[in-house]
């Protein structure tokens, strides 16, 4: 099969292991940074364009999307391009950009009757109070909507702090969501990831002493860790509600059960390999294997 991994650098970690596990297979893979990549959309024969290239609907079997959530908008425009050719996503452009949209994401999760914390969205400074009320008061958690890797994330420990954080937000005019805080997790979440609808692969990351984010880059660790069936099932829904094939699925271990943080359509393998020992990267290229058909987007452009 000839693969083509969108991404802006080959020597990332994850970039790196799909390239390796898709040789190691037999296939050709070609890595593409979607920001230079440009599009000729036409009805009869749409293509897409790489430097001094030009692929059409032959030149790829499959293509593997690392979009940074910084360019989400451009690189989606390009996956949508690729479905435009027929060439098999492995994740969809509107299924990525559901769930790079977290406000979006929740509001879809919890239409599913899927457990996240309660969440509170609001644009006026006269809101504060009814937001951190909904929440069930301080301590809570403030979080940019364009935030990533733990940035833009910060735990108000009193009623007090958290009105002078969401006010300068609103003040920067920064779109917010307020979360209850979840104090039984002490710290820490679990990664899922998940593949063609099943768990494969699961990590317990805790944050450092001090510290309320357990994100990697942040300074947190990582550990194998065995799922409960709920915790399985919450996230093959999760997974199942944003339409991706491929994502991490974080969740919070609570007092009624397992909670969603987030769905991260573009999830690191670095961390949850050396984690759970397993290779993450060859059961994603054996699904692509299984599943890569011409003309197989499911939603159309639509959603």
């Amino acid at each position: 099969m000839n693969i083509a991994i969108l991404s802006r650098n080959r020597k990332l970690y994850s970039t790196r292991r799909l390239m390796e596990a898709a040789a190691d297979r037999g296939h050709k893979v070609r890595v593409l940074d979607h920001l230079r990549c440009f599009m000729d959309i036409t009805s009869d024969k749409p293509s897409l364009h790489y430097r001094d290239e030009e692929f059409d609907s032959e030149s790829f079997d499959a293509v593997i999307p690392r979009i940074g959530a910084s360019v989400t908008f451009y690189g989606c425009s390009v996956v949508r391009q690729f479905e435009m050719m027929g060439v098999y996503g492995v994740n969809e452009s509107v299924a990525i950009s559901r769930s790079r949209d977290k406000l979006r994401s929740l509001q879809l999760l919890s239409r599913k009757g899927l457990g996240i914390p309660a969440t509170a969205f609001a644009h006026s400074p006269d809101d504060v109070p009814g937001l951190i009320r909904e929440v069930g008061g301080a301590p809570l958690v403030i979080k940019l909507l364009e935030g990533t890797q733990g940035i833009g994330v910060v735990l108000a420990e009193t009623r007090k702090a958290a009105e002078s954080v969401i006010e300068a937000f609103m003040g920067l005019h920064s779109n917010i969501l307020v979360q209850e805080f979840i104090e039984e997790a002490k710290g820490s979440d679990i990664r899922c990831l998940v593949v063609g609808g099943k768990v494969i692969a699961a990590m317990q990351r805790t944050a450092p002493e001090g510290e309320f984010r357990s994100n990697l880059h942040r300074g947190g660790t990582a550990e194998l860790v065995r799922l409960s069936a709920a915790e399985r099932a919450t996230a093959v829904a999760a997974a199942k509600a944003m339409g991706l094939n491929v994502c991490g699925v974080d969740l919070l271990r609570s007092s009624r059960g397992p909670l969603i943080m987030e769905v991260n359509s573009s999830p690191g393998l670095e961390g949850i390999e050396a984690a759970t020992g397993k290779d993450v990267a060859g059961m994603i290229i054996g699904f692509i294997e299984s599943n890569a058909k011409p003309n197989r987007t499911r939603t159309r452009g639509k959603g």
